[in-house]
């Protein structure tokens, strides 16, 4: 069964050096669940923080749901979403965000078998001339493919 991606975060492959990825699962309530199916959600500028054992995904926008009867007036778009992991594993990435220059974000929501999951990168900030480097990159590649194509 393939995952049906519902939103990425680009700007965090920009910004940051993805060491390592783990999923986990999202606690949603049913209005979210249904906004975010429709892909009304954003990760940019979210970061995944730890407390008390438990991880959250701070700043994750998920639009309200267009249906959603008037009486929940005080939704909040932005607020702290608890994230399913095993208790190991918050202990690792909570352990790993502790060096100097980690931290957690998400990278990916996506449909797995039914249950909406999160991809999360363990990542390490980059300099200016590292994203500099690695757009220079991109492009010599992308001119390198172009030049090929074209030579067919």
């Amino acid at each position: 069964m393939e995952n049906k991606t519902l939103a990425s975060n680009r700007k965090a492959y920009h910004d940051y050096e993805i060491l390592d990825k783990t999923e986990a699962g999202m606690v949603l309530s049913g209005y979210e669940v249904k906004s975010v199916r429709l892909s009304h959600i954003s990760l940019s500028d979210s970061l995944v923080r730890f407390s008390a054992g438990e991880a959250f995904a701070d700043n994750v926008y998920i639009a309200p749901y267009e249906q959603m009867s008037t009486h929940i007036s005080d939704y909040d778009a932005k607020r702290k979403r608890k994230l399913l992991l095993h208790k190991s594993e918050i202990l690792k990435l909570h352990a790993k965000t502790k060096e100097k220059g980690l931290t957690v974000v998400p990278l990916e929501v996506y449909i797995k078998k039914g249950r909406i999951k999160m991809l999360i990168g363990l990542a390490k900030g980059k300099r200016s001339y590292d994203k500099k480097e690695a757009l220079k990159k991109k492009d010599a590649a992308r001119d390198i493919a172009a030049e090929l194509r074209r030579r067919r």
